[in-house]
């Protein structure tokens, strides 16, 4: 049976700022577009969350992937 693994991080534009690999509240999916819609649902809410300020001063974005994990 094949899932999908939603691997999501958390960058800054800023010159010295590093993407952080972040946790989600869920991360294993059944199908891609499950997984695909999850991570931008996911990413706007996250955003959100940290404030206008603080996604303006550090020019936070997300980026993150859906993987193919095969299980038996």
């Amino acid at each position: 049976m094949t899932k999908f693994v939603l691997i999501m991080f958390l960058c800054s534009a800023v010159p010295g700022n590093e993407c952080q690999l972040i946790d989600t509240p869920i991360n294993d999916f059944k199908t891609y577009h499950e997984c695909a819609y999850y991570g931008y649902d996911y990413s706007g809410s996250l955003l959100r969350s940290m404030g206008n300020a603080n996604v303006d001063e550090y020019k936070m974005y997300t980026a993150f992937s859906c993987k193919e994990n095969q299980t038996i």
